[in-house]
């Protein structure tokens, strides 16, 4: 609703850059171009960060150390850096962080098209509480996030309208939903950390799992994390990580922070009466069908467990660290056999959970800057289509863009980028780092 620090110019409508999108990656990028003295507005159709309060459920933590919490010119300070704050905590630190300096930002603001310029630069329309409004700029950056549209399957609409579904970015705790048993479809970290949720709500869980790997929360002395991050692999380039390309397609380790941090073990879910599935691949009223991958799955899984163990292992081998003994996971359970089926309306479900992921919508960007997926083509945010940026993106530079940990990175290149062509290549950021 508001615009603070505004933008002086001749002409109240061009803004030599325009950054779309108020959460984390677009306001770094700002913090960097306002410590320069760089003509911008940050354009965003809610309020700043408002989805760490408004998608996160009430239980939520980062699955990342607090010591990963970093932006420009800040980072986190508290007493507990090898611990994982709650959801209100990143919202209280986000607040405290956007205190410490003025953004031109205008919320409230949704940008429905943008499009080349016919002299040259781009051409936005917008929408906002004033109507519909055209900007135009020099330089753009889109700070939407990676994947706006939560994923649904084509069947969902053929479920039993009595089942109550809903995707993971509605779901807040337990008492929210219906009194019966609760399908959750998924088994990356939201769905994993929601079937836990709902577990120990002492809710009867059903979970269909997919591909999704995991990582112990802690291994010989430490968070793994945090032996990754001392080994580079959230510093390692996409172009040079190992798996190359098809490394950014695979869905996160599944892992939760709560109570201190601990592994998520669906094994041993099972073992406490969650009932356990393969990939959903159908489904029709009551019945649904799915793959008979439960058992390849979770030995996937704990193979992907106990190589990055291995990884830790030989890391401190080579490099003499003293720590606690190696170890390896042994299934506390294993399926007897594969289920394929699942009648909804017998087993009492009430709810299903989609947890399934979101998919790409850039739709509104008129620019030959995406591939036959719908993903920008880029280079740590940088396009083709000159003047046209992205930041926030998962995997945009590394294992840590997207993250806390690689934002202020990502950021201080994409604004380094801008800076060079408004100046000319070697001017330079005026602030070398945040922090």
């Amino acid at each position: 609703m508001s615009t603070t620090a505004p933008v002086p110019s001749d002409d109240p409508t061009h803004i030599p850059v325009i950054v779309i999108g108020g959460g984390q990656a677009g306001l770094s990028v700002s913090w960097y171009l306002g410590a320069n003295d760089i003509d911008h507005l940050v354009l965003e159709a809610g309020t700043p960060m408002h989805q760490w309060a408004d998608t996160r459920w009430d239980n939520f933590t980062l699955v990342t150390p607090n010591w990963h919490c970093r932006l420009p010119g800040y980072a986190y300070d508290g007493d507990d850096p090898d611990g994982f704050m709650t959801r209100d905590e990143v919202v209280e630190w986000l607040n405290g962080w956007l205190d410490t300096f003025s953004a031109p930002l205008r919320t409230g603001t949704r940008v429905t098209r943008l499009s080349h310029g016919e002299d040259g630069g781009f051409e936005l329309m917008t929408e906002g509480e004033q109507g519909p409004e055209v900007l135009t700029c020099d330089e753009v950056v889109v700070a939407t996030g990676g994947y706006p549209i939560p994923v649904v399957p084509t069947f969902a609409p053929t479920l039993d309208p009595a089942i109550h579904q809903l995707h993971s970015e509605e779901y807040r705790n337990a008492d929210q939903l219906a009194d019966g048993a609760v399908l959750v479809v998924g088994s990356g970290q939201s769905g994993a950390q929601i079937a836990e949720d709902l577990h120990l709500e002492g809710r009867s869980v059903h979970l269909a799992i997919g591909t999704a790997p995991r990582v112990a929360r802690f291994y010989r002395g430490r968070d793994c994390m945090t032996w990754l991050a001392d080994m580079g692999l959230y510093e390692t380039p996409a172009q040079q990580y190992p798996g190359g390309k098809a490394a950014r397609e695979k869905t996160n380790h599944y892992v939760t922070g709560r109570d201190g941090g601990r592994d998520v073990d669906l094994r041993a879910f099972a073992l406490e009466g969650m009932s356990l599935y393969g990939t959903l691949t159908d489904g029709r009223d009551t019945g649904l069908t799915f793959a008979p991958t439960l058992t390849s799955s979770l030995d996937k899984a704990d193979s992907v467990y106990n190589s990055i163990c291995a990884d830790i292992d030989a890391h401190i081998a080579r490099n003499g660290i003293d720590a606690p003994p190696a170890s390896r996971y042994e299934p506390v359970w294993r399926p007897s056999t594969d289920p394929e089926t699942l009648d909804l309306a017998a087993a009492g479900i009430t709810t299903i959970i989609w947890a399934i992921g979101y998919r790409p919508d850039y739709r509104w960007i008129e620019a030959s800057a995406f591939d036959g997926g719908g993903r920008p083509m880029q280079t740590r945010g940088v396009t083709g289509v000159s003047g046209l940026s992205f930041i926030g993106l998962p995997w945009m530079h590394t294992w840590g863009s997207g993250r806390f940990l690689g934002i202020d990175d990502d950021a201080r290149h994409i604004a380094e980028t801008i800076i060079d062509r408004m100046r000319g290549a070697g001017g330079g950021l005026r602030l070398a780092v945040g922090g």
